[in-house]
């Protein structure tokens, strides 16, 4: 294939991906998922709400990291902390000082970047090209293709991943700094153009700190200048001494929340993957030093777990180790999922050694250590942390589950796969038609289900254009009520991704249901 042929290849695939991504967004709106803040004032940048469904499926993700945190778990519970912190906080954890972005302008565009993630997408695009070669070697040999020595002997793979090694040890060494020319000589090295523009004509590479401020107080003179907080973790350190003491806790034991953070994020982008307000889920794990690492590998595992128990294929996740260590780290890796556009972050996983909990010690003057009652020894605890972007993680979800597809009819039907337990509404209860009854039988089977899990009912259009809407919200079930109804005491229940239809007996649709959409059964696959 010549070289405009491969450069044109790579852009239908690119434009294919991206039309995806622009369904799925619109999608979300359209049936209730997430609009734009402050819509009918056009919107506020970077900033989303979430509506009526997408309110319930985020609920539903949070559920299910929750129990799998505090109620698989016997040493591990949760807490609540505020929004609004000491300022002191953020001078220990070395936000203040450090917490800074390296940005790009193109002066064609006058838009502005990430440098360290174009240089990160430049290195994804070698490893699609990769990834192409051996997906054109498979097909021309067949049964026959050994995967692992294609890799290791074909002449355009090897040079496509001596330019990535190359890359890839550039940027790493640049990011240790950061060498902010370096950054900006790289994109220029790589010839990385501007998507908009399409020009090579970028400024200088600057540190942009992240974080949003205020003044707390009633009067100017007493005022103090206070921050919305950029991460939730701090809330746990700065809680440790009340939750151990209180709850007796016992190292190794961890301290789960779930709560929102801000940043002033100036290269916000892809819906809402990088948003300037959002909602982590994060664990801080307290262990005892010398072992951490063995706990930082368990709960990789752990938490690889708990992501593939949604169904979504073992294909679509991978961990990428950081090459670059935050201060506070010895160890770190990404739980990367595989967006429409490319494998992105959904779940950090860090070895933070003492460092937070010795800051704390440090700018508070309040000791902060551990007593071993079996070991009669005092030390800071080091700790394992966990977080996850419950955005990011709605996103990656309804990104695995939309699915347009063709039927044997030659219809099309737009269909949300969700995990039956994450659904927003678990089932629809349908009458055939607005009357003789059939709306009162319908209201009967709501009012006696609703106890057990979400359900709606649902009179308005003809039956099949009721399911392809029940389809498209992602509803696992739907029970349509006829004039046999009223008669036998059956229904007709409709599985969504199959389709089929079997005839049940109204008593019986709890027990057929309710294990199904449960998060008890998602949790059950974790143990």
């Amino acid at each position: 294939m010549s070289n405009f042929a491969s450069k044109f290849a790579n852009l239908i695939i690119i434009m294919a991906q991206e039309d995806v991504f622009k369904k799925i967004i619109s999608h979300c709106k359209e049936y209730g998922f997430v609009f734009p803040s402050s819509d009918i004032y056009d919107g506020l940048g970077a900033v989303y709400d979430y509506g009526q469904n997408g309110v319930e499926l985020k609920k539903n993700i949070k559920d299910y990291w929750w129990k799998s945190m505090v109620l698989l778990h016997e040493n591990i519970v949760g807490i609540d902390s505020a929004i609004f912190m000491h300022p002191t906080i953020w001078k220990a954890s070395g936000h203040v000082d450090a917490f800074n972005d390296p940005l790009i302008d193109n002066r064609d565009s006058k838009k502005r970047y990430r440098a360290d993630v174009l240089i990160e997408d430049q290195m994804a695009k070698y490893d699609e090209k990769i990834e192409k070669e051996v997906a054109k070697a498979r097909k021309r040999f067949g049964e026959s293709f050994d995967e692992a020595q294609y890799l290791a002997t074909s002449p355009r793979v090897l040079e496509i991943k001596e330019k990535r090694d190359a890359l890839h040890a550039r940027f790493a060494a640049a990011m240790q700094g950061p060498d902010l020319e370096e950054l900006k000589q790289i994109i220029l090295d790589e010839e990385i153009v501007d998507p908009i523009s399409g020009t090579k004509n970028w400024t200088d590479v600057r540190q942009f700190n992240l974080m949003f401020s205020t003044e707390m107080g009633a009067s100017a003179d007493a005022s103090m200048k206070v921050y919305l907080r950029p991460e939730t973790a701090q809330g746990i350190f700065v809680n440790y001494l009340n939750v151990q003491k209180t709850g007796r806790m016992k190292i190794p034991f961890g301290i789960a929340q779930i709560g929102k953070a801000f940043r002033n994020e100036i290269v916000a982008r892809q819906f809402i993957f990088r948003m300037r307000e959002f909602e982590q889920m994060e664990m801080q794990f307290f262990v005892k030093p010398g072992t951490e690492l063995d706990w930082f590998n368990q709960w990789k595992q752990t938490r690889m777990a708990w992501h593939q128990a949604l169904g979504f294929g073992a294909e679509n996740y991978r961990f990428h180790d950081h090459d670059k260590l935050a201060h506070y780290a010895n160890a770190a890796t990404d739980v990367e999922f595989k967006m429409p556009f490319g494998f992105k972050e959904v779940e950090g996983i860090h070895s933070r050694t003492d460092f937070d909990l010795s800051q704390h010690q440090k700018f508070s003057g309040k000791k902060i250590e551990y007593f071993d009652p079996q070991t009669n020894e005092r030390y800071t605890p080091y700790v394992i942390e966990t977080s996850i972007g419950v955005d990011r993680m709605f996103l990656s979800i309804m990104c695995h589950a939309y699915e347009e597809e063709q039927l044997e009819n030659g219809e099309t039907r737009v269909v949300l796969r969700l995990p039956a337990a994450l659904a927003p509404t678990k089932l629809a209860v349908m009458p055939l038609v607005k009357k003789d009854g059939l709306p009162e039988k319908a209201r009967e089977i709501i009012n006696d289900l609703k106890f057990h899990f979400n359900c709606q009912y649902d009179e308005k259009d003809s039956i099949g254009k009721r399911y392809r809407r029940q389809d498209a919200v992602g509803t696992p079930y739907c029970v349509t009520v006829d004039h046999e109804t009223l008669n036998d005491g059956m229904v007709t229940l409709r599985h969504r991704d199959t389709m089929e239809q079997e005839r049940v007996k109204i008593s019986d649709l709890a027990a057929i249901i309710e294990d199904k959409v449960s998060i008890a059964s998602l949790l059950k696959k974790l143990q």
